[in-house]
């Protein structure tokens, strides 16, 4: 079994905890996510985060420079399983050698400051995706959640925005939606030239979050080419809590937003966006190591075993054939 998982805020959690003291490291650890869980489990590629929370630091741009070099460092000590990529065929040059690919994403646009030139210089030091909001309104536009009102809903992209759209087109950054308001994903769907993705999003038919897409949008994102990461998190997967008062994410749910997925959009459109790390545990799926369960969910809700190929990594990995 091969995995594409297009997000996790594992970089990020170990920056904070470095920033408490604490000794922490990509290879081995006790969080959602590691190298040595990431291998046993045959993982292909791992978008790696960098995650801004603009209400907590003085200086995106700054916090951006300090997770990208320790992506950087980890990338260097642990050379011999992972390598970073920038291009589809270093993807398959890390697979021939045996190693597994890191890709390396922001998750708030605000990183940028507004500026364009920031924007080309995360663009050389290897960033290749980009979501133009986290949960603030920005720059760049405004999210879906948790300012979930009709009137934030129906703002999209600033002329700003739309600006690093193109930008992020002309240099090969690809546009993520996560996070971002319905109109400015509608925004995407007219203005975009090619393809784009919600890295870590689910069916808001299933469970009445603004962070997850309508139909209407999983249709805009698959009629365009792009793909839907499935995000694990149980807030994002039912609106209903367990007997503990939790929103539990159960791989029956994955399953259940995948399916639906699937029916609106095609199989084509679905990949995985676990949000490991930047979620709580209340999951089936625990860790990295977990992923056979969805496996065997998967078959038993009716998938057969070419369609949970293209969901697990086929899917994304020929959406970065056309954009990387």
């Amino acid at each position: 079994m091969k995995i594409i998982d297009m997000h996790c805020d594992t970089i990020s959690r170990i920056y904070g905890e470095r920033k408490r003291g604490k000794h922490a490291r990509l290879r081995s650890n006790s969080f959602q996510l590691d190298l040595e869980k990431m291998k046993r489990s045959g993982y292909l590629l791992q978008n790696f985060a960098m995650f801004l929370d603009t209400g907590e630091t003085a200086s995106p741009y700054k916090d951006c420079k300090e997770q990208i070099h320790i992506f950087q460092e980890e990338m260097k000590e642990n050379q011999d399983m992972i390598a970073p990529v920038t291009s589809y065929e270093e993807i398959l040059e890390n697979e021939s050698q045996g190693k597994m690919s890191a890709l390396m994403t922001l998750e708030e646009g605000e990183a940028c400051e507004g500026s364009l030139e920031k924007l080309e210089e995360f663009y050389q030091l290897g960033v290749r995706m980009m979501t133009f909001t986290w949960n603030y309104p920005n720059s760049l536009g405004f999210p879906g959640e948790p300012v979930a009102s009709r009137l934030a809903q129906s703002q999209g992209l600033t002329h700003l925005g739309r600006e690093f759209l193109e930008r992020m087109e002309e240099l090969g950054v690809i546009p993520d939606v996560s996070h971002l308001s319905d109109a400015g994903i509608r925004d995407l769907c007219q203005f975009a030239k090619k393809p784009f993705c919600a890295s870590h999003s689910n069916a808001r038919s299933l469970c009445h979050r603004g962070r997850n897409l309508p139909d209407e949008l999983i249709r805009g994102i698959a009629e365009r080419g792009g793909v839907v990461g499935v995000n694990y998190y149980g807030p994002f997967l039912t609106a209903t809590t367990d007997v503990l008062g939790r929103f539990y994410g159960y791989v029956s749910d994955i399953a259940a937003h995948i399916r639906h997925i699937a029916d609106v959009g095609g199989i084509e459109c679905i990949g995985l966006g676990s949000d490991f790390d930047g979620i709580d545990n209340n999951l089936e799926l625990k860790n990295c190591g977990s992923l056979g369960r969805l496996e065997r969910e998967l078959k038993q809700a009716g998938f057969h075993e070419g369609e949970i190929d293209k969901i697990f990594y086929q899917n994304v990995l020929a959406f970065y054939k056309e954009l990387l």
